[in-house]
C-alpha cells in the first residue's frame, strides 16, 4: 500500500496549531510566528518527512535528489552578493557538476543557523554545501541538520558528516609575497577587511613569502566607506611599490581608483588579487592573481556528499592546492623605482 503523504494540516493538527501557523514558517516569514513555535514545526516537518509541493513535483521528475547550496549573505556584499565574480565562477562550477551527475541543485542565500535549518528541512536533500560560513558552530549545525553537508573554507571544522573542501591560503598568500620581493620589491601591502579565518592565513602567507618590509592594512567593508578610503589613503598606499588584496575585486576596485588618479598600474604599483575570477581578464592590465580550481572543489564537495549520504567514511576536510598566474598587473621593478 502506497504510504500516505503528510500534509501540512497533518503537522499543524498534531502540534495544536493552525495551518497557516506551520505555512509561515514554511515560507520563512518570521514576524507571523514566535522562535519557539518555529522550532518546534521545523522538528516535526523533518521527523514526518514533509516535502512541499515543488519538492514533489521535483523528485518525480527527476529520480536523483536535490543538492542545496546556501551562501551566506554576508553584510559587505551590501545584497549583491551573486554578483560578487569568485561566488559566480563557485556557483557555475557547482552547477556543471550536478548536471553531470543528473542532480538538482537550489541556490539561495542566508544569513543565520536558522535559515539553513529551515531550507533542510523543506526539501528532500541529498546533501548542502555552505560557502562563506567561516565562524559557524558546524558542531550544534550538525546536531540539527539530519542531511551531510560539505563546508567551503570551514576553517578547522571537524563535525561528524560534514566535509570541509579548504584551498591553500596561507600557500597563495606566500606565492604572492615571494613573487613581488623576487621582483624587487623593497615594501609591500597586504589590504583585507578583516584579519582572521582565510584572510588571516592569506597575509601571513604573504609576509613569510615577502619578508621584511610586508605590512597590512585594514580597510572598509562598506563599498561607499571604502572608495572614500583608497582616496584619502592615496599618498600612504604610494608609499609601496607592490600591493595584494586578498580578493579580486578588492584589487581591481583600487586598480582603478589609482589610474584615475593618475597612477600607472604595473609602473608605479604592481597590484595582486587572490581567486583567478573572471574580474582578472575584464580589467587593463590584467591582474596578476592566485587561481583556486573551482571545478575540482566542486567535484571534491560532491564526492564527499554521495559517500556521507551512503553511510561511508571521508577524510573530515581536505586542502586543495593554488597557483600564481601573473598577468600585466605586476611586475619587475625598475631602477627609478622605489
Amino acid at each position: 500500500m502506497e504510504e500516505r503523504k503528510v500534509r501540512i494540516a497533518d503537522i499543524a493538527e498534531e502540534l495544536g496549531l493552525s495551518t497557516a501557523t506551520v505555512s509561515y514558517v514554511l515560507n520563512g516569514r518570521k514576524g507571523k510566528v514566535s522562535e519557539r513555535t518555529a522550532r518546534k514545526v521545523r522538528q516535526v516537518l523533518e521527523e514526518r518527512g514533509y516535502l512541499p509541493r515543488a519538492a514533489e513535483i521535483l523528485l518525480g521528475q527527476n529520480p536523483e535528489r536535490i543538492v542545496g547550496v546556501l551562501v551566506n549573505r554576508h553584510e559587505k556584499y551590501e545584497d549583491h552578493i551573486l554578483e560578487d565574480a569568485f561566488l559566480s565562477s563557485a556557483l557555475n562550477a557547482l552547477s556543471a557538476e550536478t548536471g553531470r551527475r543528473g542532480l538538482q541543485m537550489m541556490v539561495r542565500t542566508v544569513v543565520s543557523e536558522e535559515e539553513i535549518v529551515s531550507f533542510a528541512s523543506m526539501w528532500n536533500l541529498e546533501g548542502l554545501v555552505l560557502i562563506g560560513f567561516c565562524s559557524m558552530d558546524y558542531g550544534n549545525l550538525r546536531g540539527r541538520v539530519r542531511v551531510p553537508f560539505a563546508v567551503y573554507d570551514g576553517c578547522g571544522v571537524t563535525a561528524e558528516r560534514v566535509f570541509c573542501v579548504n584551498i591553500d591560503d596561507r600557500q597563495g598568500g606566500f606565492q604572492v609575497g615571494e613573487y613581488f620581493r623576487v621582483c624587487g620589491h623593497r615594501r609591500a601591502l597586504c589590504l583585507a577587511d578583516n584579519r582572521v579565518d582565510m584572510d588571516l592565513a592569506r597575509w601571513e602567507g604573504f609576509r613569510e613569502g615577502f619578508g621584511p618590509g610586508a605590512e597590512f592594512l585594514l580597510i572598509p567593508m562598506r563599498k561607499e566607506e571604502r572608495i572614500a578610503f583608497w582616496r584619502e589613503n592615496l599618498a600612504f598606499l604610494l608609499r609601496y611599490s607592490a600591493i595584494f588584496a586578498v580578493s579580486d575585486f578588492y584589487a581591481v576596485e583600487l586598480m582603478h581608483v589609482l589610474m584615475e588618479s593618475g597612477v600607472r598600474v604595473p609602473e608605479d604599483v604592481s597590484i595582486a588579487g587572490f581567486d583567478d575570477s573572471p574580474l582578472c581578464g575584464m580589467v587593463w592590465p590584467s591582474l596578476t592573481s592566485v587561481r583556486q580550481d573551482t571545478a575540482m572543489r566542486a567535484s571534491a564537495a560532491l564526492d564527499a556528499l554521495r559517500q556521507l549520504r551512503a553511510g561511508g567514511e571521508v577524510e573530515p576536510a581536505i586542502t586543495l592546492p593554488v597557483s600564481l598566474v601573473v598577468r600585466g598587473s605586476t611586475a619587475f621593478v625598475q631602477s627609478a623605482q622605489k
